[in-house]
Order: C-alpha cells, then structure tokens, then sequence
C-alpha cells in the first residue's frame, strides 16, 4: 500500500483481508482481549524508549510503529465487527472535545 489511506478506506481493507486471507473475525472478546495485548506491547516500548526501564536483548527488534499500527488493526477490527464507523466516530470526537474542552485546557495553569 503506497497511498494514503482514510479510516474509512481501513475499514474496508481490513474486512476485505478478514474476509479473504484471515477466514474470519476472532469473535468481539477476543478481539479486545487481542487489543489489549498489543496495547501492553506498545507501554512496554514506551517504559523502555521513554522511560525508566531498559531495553532487554529480546526487546533489540521491537518496531514501534509496528505495534502502534497492530492496535490499529485490531480497533479495526471491533469496530467492523460492531457496526461502528470510526470517521463518524472521531468526528463526533472532536465535535465533543471541542465543546466540553473548549478552554479547559488553555485555563490549566498546570500546561503552562
């Protein structure tokens, strides 16, 4: 995949590829458990790369990118299996977080 992908787009590859190569969806609870996983592989990352940990020998491959884009995959997933549209979603995200957040953080003496 050499172009830019919309969520939208995502969405569709990945259910093309379940449909196809993958046989099927991992049913929704193990798709979170799954999603959980890789989120723990990514702090791991994290505790090490930005935090007070070091890397161990088996750690000396571990992609970040990669682990950030299993995530993906995997929300992905659920939300396929779902129903959920995640453009819309993240739009009613931002929507949310505009209205809730609007000066909340620019008043946090804290981010300053």
């Amino acid at each position: 995949m050499n172009k830019e992908v919309t969520i939208s787009e995502a969405q569709k590859l990945v259910d093309d590829w379940i449909q196809t190569v993958g046989v099927r969806y991992f049913n929704e609870l193990t798709n979170t458990a799954i999603l959980m996983e890789e989120v723990g592989e990514l702090a791991r990352i994290m505790a090490r790369k930005y935090g007070e940990q070091s890397f161990k020998e088996s750690d000396k491959d571990i992609n970040m990118a990669d682990e950030m884009a299993d995530i993906l995959w995997v929300l992905i997933c659920l939300a396929n299996q779902t129903g959920v549209d995640l453009t819309e979603a993240l739009q009613k995200n931002f929507d949310k977080k505009n209205i809730r957040d609007k000066d909340r953080h620019q008043e946090n003496k804290k981010l300053r």
